[in-house]
């Protein structure tokens, strides 16, 4: 059984509800089934955790999956905490050992400290900002894509605890753009991806 972590980082804060990400849960479920060969566990930030439970669960995944909005071209800051809090109690508890450097020469191999190895990651994100805004000369992102730009330091991040990183998918114009028809194919365009990149 390949073993599948969910974290859900769809805060419910202000206008958010954080519906959109709960569908994609819902999607996951779908398709990591047991009649597939997954076993699947989740995390809602929304509600109370454990951080030695969070730390185990890392440990025990062959796969993270991240869900969550960009916020004012950031992490919601309750996925912020939940990374800030979870990772620090897994300091020699199984998710890195150090930052890699060693004394004798302390300016190279920052970073290389993880004990993940051997486990990935998939990142989901979901933003007001269309396609466009990332693709076009003189729109607002100055043609940088989301994952080498906005979510730049969340994949460095990941690479410190020694996650390797398998495809993003990226959802836009879901604010505003978001009937029945918009949610639909979102819908097919996520189980689309995880058949990708998940193949049997």
């Amino acid at each position: 059984m390949k073993k599948i972590f969910v974290i859900n980082g769809g805060k419910i804060f202000a206008h958010s509800k954080g519906r959109f990400n709960k569908t994609l849960l819902e999607l996951d479920n779908e398709f990591f089934t047991a009649d597939r060969g997954y076993e699947l566990k989740y995390t809602d930030i929304n509600e109370p955790y454990n951080l030695i439970e969070e730390v185990e669960k890392f440990v025990w995944a062959d796969v993270v999956i991240y869900h969550f909005p960009v916020w004012w071209m950031g992490l919601p800051y309750a996925l912020k905490e939940y990374i800030d809090k979870v990772f620090t109690a897994g300091h020699r508890k199984g998710l890195y050992r150090s930052d890699g450097r060693k004394e004798a020469n302390p300016a190279i191999n920052y970073g290389t400290g993880g004990l993940l190895n051997g486990r990935k990651y998939m990142t989901t994100t979901s933003w007001n900002a269309p396609a466009t805004a990332f693709t076009l000369p003189g729109e607002f992102f100055k043609q940088t894509t989301v994952d080498e730009g906005i979510l730049f330091g969340f994949h460095r991040m990941n690479e410190f605890v020694s996650l390797e990183a398998l495809e993003s998918f990226h959802f836009h114009d879901v604010e505003k753009n978001n009937g029945d028809e918009e949610v639909a194919k979102h819908k097919a365009n996520y189980l689309a991806h995880l058949s990708k990149v998940f193949k049997n």
